[in-house]
């Protein structure tokens, strides 16, 4: 994953490279769109993001924590949902999938 500098309205945007799919297709670079709470006194701030996949016909959504540690690393803790696109409302049982996240920051 890779984001732009936090816009001041606590929006930023950027790019998802995902190493898991289910899909027989090449995985390609998908963008990103989210915001973040403005850093309170405690530094932890809560945000959101949606990945439209440019792969699959489908979209997840991540809301999540910003953790920084006394060394300054940064770990992003993440509860995601996809939603992916079925033939019909019958279908719609299979189309939800839940998962959760870490990320750590790479320079």
């Amino acid at each position: 994953m890779t984001l732009s500098a936090l816009g001041a309205a606590g929006t930023f945007s950027g790019s998802y490279h995902t190493a898991v799919a289910v899909t027989n297709k090449q995985i390609l670079v998908s963008p990103l769109q989210g915001a973040q709470q403005q850093r309170g006194a405690k530094g932890q701030p809560t945000f959101g993001f949606t990945v439209q996949w440019q792969f699959a016909d489908s979209t997840t959504a991540f809301v999540g924590q910003c953790f920084t540690d006394h060394r300054g690393k940064e770990t992003l803790e993440t509860v995601w949902l996809l939603r992916e696109e079925v033939p019909s409302r019958k279908h719609t049982w299979k189309a939800t999938r839940v998962g959760t996240s870490i990320f750590t920051r790479i320079k």
